[in-house]
């Protein structure tokens, strides 16, 4: 028998800066709920909105490998690797903080806000050399599309752990299954992005998320047009 967790959209933790707005699915800064700490090796969801110009300025992360996904506008990013770019709808980015990075992450543009997702997971190698990498993903519609896996390939980006996320979109009423890699190990988490979904026989809106693990496959049909985040991730850390 499967187990599972569901986190709504409205259950998540806040935090309103003025110049952010983020929502939390998992305990983050202020936001602490002791059944919300994590999900297996996946650490943070955060859902990010920065005013038009402002931003996090240079800040250390260690240990962590962290996942951008951008929803609306442009971020541009810097870090002390020497790396710096702007990325958009479309673009995954990943930085791995390994023995330690300063970044910066601000809204490039005057006249709008930015939203992205940043998730983070903790990687099976403490202590790694630090790493960084983006790509652009043309997705389509009906199909699961790979963006992370374990795996150096040319294809798609990779982190210090033995994860494998994918961005699937949907049409109303098509379904998609998903096969798990590792289904004695690893559970799945789903972020419904936008849209309205039925994850075997539980109905997800938008941004709600639904973990499910002691499972081998797992069925999506989308009640409306939708997009969302397939994590497949670790349980034990």
């Amino acid at each position: 028998m499967s187990k599972t967790i569901l986190h709504t959209a409205e259950s998540r933790g806040t935090t309103n800066l003025g110049w952010l707005h983020s929502r939390h699915s998992f305990s983050f800064g202020d936001y602490y709920d002791p059944e919300r700490i994590h999900f297996g090796a996946l650490r943070v969801i955060n859902d990010d909105m920065i005013a038009p110009g402002q931003g996090y300025g240079m800040h250390p992360h260690s240990n962590m490998e962290i996942i951008t996904i951008p929803l609306e506008g442009e971020l541009e990013y810097k870090d002390d690797m020497n790396n710096g770019s702007v990325i958009g709808k479309g673009d995954v980015q990943v930085m791995g903080a390994g023995t330690g990075v300063f970044h910066s992450e601000v809204n490039r543009n005057k006249d709008r806000s930015v939203s992205f997702l940043q998730i983070w997971v903790v990687p099976k190698v403490q202590k790694a050399k630090p790493h960084y990498e983006q790509r652009y993903y043309r997705t389509n519609i009906n199909e699961l599309t790979e963006i992370l896996s374990p795996d150096l390939h040319e294809q798609h980006l990779w982190l210090f752990q033995d994860i494998w996320f994918y961005i699937g979109k949907m049409q109303t009423g098509q379904s998609l299954d998903y096969l798990l890699k590792k289904p004695n190990l690893n559970g799945v988490y789903i972020f419904v992005i936008q849209g309205e979904m039925i994850v075997n026989e539980q109905l997800l809106k938008q941004r709600d998320g639904y973990g499910l693990w002691e499972i081998s496959t797992i069925r999506f049909t989308a009640k409306t047009e939708c997009e969302f985040l397939v994590m497949e991730v670790p349980m034990k850390t």
